[in-house]
């Protein structure tokens, strides 16, 4: 008697991570990234993107020197906004990355799943600027077609070529980034496609910063997560977009891997509009280690939400205290304290980091810091860069309506190893 299991009977698919496309504010394209990450930069300038006369602060982390057009080729970038040239240049660096061509993505059942806070909320400023300034019959009618959210993933179909693909934008606010790995995640282990591309992307706005700026909650000068003195966050920009595939597939074809994903949890608590709420966390992180098969103790470092606020931080820690207990919290760091919260993208860019963390071998700084606050109580990795042999990672996202999503990835070894 065959005793192959049938299709539906199969193990899951292993997934890895074998290309890595990014735009930030520190560096764009994985080298200059990982260097940033390295050496603690910070990407903290005056705002630019809109006019900030009137607000008290005006400091954000945007992202410069960024040419769309080097990196995206078959559509014209007048017709994209600024958040979908993030994520189609971050898409077009990870598949060169990866080893692949074009061609190459188009020949397999792909999928491109792209998280988002703001869409394309940019041009929304631009809109209302020129009916300000000169009425509604001014509108532009083509910064009007790129406007939709929509835009962010089917701008990267239409840029590769893709015909056999599923294309989605997932709106799930600051945690949208893990959210839409974990869709292209499952949809890879369950054998629904041969490659995903997914991560996030958001562009600075005027809408996002004044409703952060109301909060009270947007820093005078810099991000100092888990920091006693600290003030809240920094608004910024950028894209990271991930090249995810079978493990049986990158080794077929030789491809570098760069970390695997092992897996991950996510909660919609809704118990409050912004505020986060610890149980619910604590909740995210147990499922994501129930996911990857793992107990807490097996993780080496975790990525923070860490977005500098009073009440965030506290709450995060508690959260992580209450799964690993107070005397089992790993290294727990902040990268938004050199990158700035960049929304949707946020733990995309996190996800990134983790995995060249993974393979670079070091631990990644949280910068600005000169105190912990005692209520935090977390080894936060301050201000410089630690070296550390790393197995198996944290990634933490958090968003308001309490949609929480935590990842969990993995350094690859082989056999042999």
């Amino acid at each position: 008697m065959d005793a192959t299991p049938s299709a539906a009977e199969a193990p899951p698919r292993r997934v890895v991570i074998t290309g890595i496309g990014l735009v930030t504010s520190i560096g764009i394209g994985i080298d200059t990234f990982t260097e940033g990450l390295r050496e603690g930069r910070s990407g903290v300038r005056p705002i630019t993107a809109f006019d900030t006369t009137g607000f008290a602060h005006n400091n954000a982390c945007e992202v410069v020197d960024f040419d769309p057009t080097r990196w995206i080729r078959r559509i014209p970038v007048d017709e994209l906004g600024r958040a979908s040239q993030f994520s189609v240049a971050a898409a077009r660096m990870a598949v060169q990355e990866a080893g692949l061509t074009d061609e190459d993505v188009r020949a397999r059942r792909s999928m491109v799943s792209v998280g988002t806070t703001d869409g394309e909320s940019r041009d929304l400023d631009e809109l209302v600027a020129v009916e300000l300034a000169d009425g509604p019959e001014a509108f532009s009618a083509a910064v009007a077609r790129r406007y939709t959210a929509g835009r962010l993933s089917s701008s990267i179909v239409r840029e590769l070529g893709l015909e056999d693909v599923e294309a989605v934008t997932i709106p799930t606010a600051c945690a949208a980034g893990n959210y839409a790995i974990g869709y292209g995640f499952d949809a890879l282990r369950n054998g629904d496609v041969d490659i995903a591309l997914c991560g996030g992307a958001d562009a600075a706005c005027l809408k996002t910063f004044v409703g952060f700026y109301r909060l009270g909650t947007i820093a005078p000068e810099v991000c100092q997560p888990f920091d006693l003195d600290r003030h809240g966050l920094l608004t910024g920009e950028g894209s990271a977009i991930l090249v995810l595939e079978s493990l049986e597939s990158a080794l077929a074809r030789g491809a570098q891997i760069h970390a695997e994903v092992l897996g991950y949890g996510l909660a919609c608590d809704a118990l409050h509009p912004v505020a986060p709420d610890r149980d619910s966390i604590a909740r995210t992180i147990e499922a994501a280690h129930k996911d990857a098969g793992l107990t807490p103790d097996r993780i080496d470092f975790i990525s923070a939400h860490g977005t500098g606020t009073k009440a965030n931080d506290v709450t995060e820690a508690a959260a992580i205290r209450q799964v690993f207990g107070a005397d089992g919290m790993p290294p727990t760091v902040s990268i938004k304290s050199m990158i700035g919260h960049t929304m949707g993208a946020a733990s995309a860019i996190a996800a990134a980091a983790c995995a060249v963390a993974l393979t670079q071998g070091f631990i990644p700084p949280t910068i600005n810091h000169e105190r912990t606050d005692p209520e935090c109580g977390v080894d936060c990795v301050p201000n410089h860069a630690r070296p550390a042999d790393l197995e198996i990672v944290q990634n933490n996202a958090l968003a308001f309506g309490g949609n929480n999503a935590v990842l969990i990835l993995g350094k690859y070894r082989n056999a042999a190893a």
